[in-house]
């Protein structure tokens, strides 16, 4: 594919204008349609980037021929449905995750996606992160292998607000989103899938419905481990920080920030093309598409870290 990539965007909201702001950086891709929730809202979305079509309608931009490829930015319990939607009308499409929060809609994606010879991807973002990447290199290269990572996930969240401080119409989970990132980066960095997961959840809250408190721990087939706290109840630092502990070093990633065990700062500017996360899985959804290949990061690479939030949460009801 060598003419330029037509995209509809579903969800003007905080993330959505992440993306934005990434794909403004790359040739050959063009932001057509825009669906939101608010059309006031979203067509000043539009109007600032640019965007000559706006909706409230997934539909309404999967109907237009132009459209190549989707990203979809929405709640959490769409996103199985409407990438199920957009494979079956043949587009190309990057979910942002959590891929689904219903294993079963989940597997259904995949089989979808298979069966269409479409680019389908799930937005596990530490897979690029540069800080990450950097590490993953370091692996590959045999010079470091993982016995164990801790990671931290924190917040301070009492409702239901996104990252630009605006309310939101859905709920946020720890399990079926923010331990979704982690769960995924330890088998990827391991390069070993999770054999053994057991979690352990706090109180739940009376007016949101969800555990504010969580902690897992995990298993890779090679004997490396990870224990992963989550929390909406953090009243700072905020963020989600990840230490890296190996046989050769200990590294400790903070978003684009990587120091060793000594706090002494890693350069990790010159790993790939942008420090932006967010732009560099863009860079490989569109490329994948222009490849014909599957991309870093597609649904059935992902789909083992949601069995292991399955099991989890299985447990966790069980509890």
């Amino acid at each position: 594919m060598s003419k330029t990539i037509r995209v509809a965007l579903a969800g003007a909201g905080a993330f959505g204008i992440k993306h934005l702001d990434g794909i403004s950086n790359i040739d050959g891709v063009e932001v057509v349609s825009l669906i939101g929730r608010d059309l006031a809202k979203t067509q000043e979305v539009a109007t600032k980037y640019g965007i000559g079509h706006v909706t409230t309608e997934l539909a309404d931009s999967l109907a237009r021929p132009e459209v190549d490829a989707v990203i979809l930015c929405t709640p959490t319990q769409m996103h199985a449905s409407q990438t199920l939607a957009c494979l079956k009308a043949g587009k190309h499409v990057q979910v942002e995750i959590p891929l689904c929060d219903v294993l079963a809609d989940g597997e259904e994606v995949v089989q979808v996606a298979q069966a269409s010879g479409l680019v389908a991807m799930c937005g596990h973002t530490r897979r690029f992160n540069p800080s990450h990447q950097w590490v993953h290199k370091k692996i590959a290269a045999g010079d470091f292998n993982i016995q164990q990572m801790d990671v931290q996930t924190y917040f301070f969240r009492r409702t239901n607000m996104n990252a630009l401080g605006q309310p939101r119409s859905w709920t946020d989970h720890l399990l079926w989103h923010h331990a979704a990132h982690t769960v995924d980066l330890f088998a990827y960095q391991a390069g070993s899938p999770v054999v053994q997961a057991h979690a352990m959840q706090g109180p739940v809250h009376p007016q949101l419905g969800i555990a504010m408190d969580m902690s897992i721990q995990l298993k890779a087939a090679n004997g490396a481990i990870c224990t992963l706290s989550l929390s909406f109840n953090n009243d700072g630092p905020l963020g989600t920080f990840f230490r890296y502990i190996g046989d050769t070093g200990t590294y400790i990633a903070r978003y684009d920030d990587l120091v060793n065990g000594k706090e002494e700062k890693i350069d990790v500017s010159q790993v790939d093309v942008s420090m932006n996360g967010i732009e560099l899985q863009d860079r490989e959804f569109f490329a994948a598409i222009r490849e014909g290949r599957e991309p870093n990061g597609s649904v059935s690479q992902v789909l083992p870290c949601y069995r292991v939030l399955h099991q989890l949460e299985q447990q966790l009801n069980a509890a």
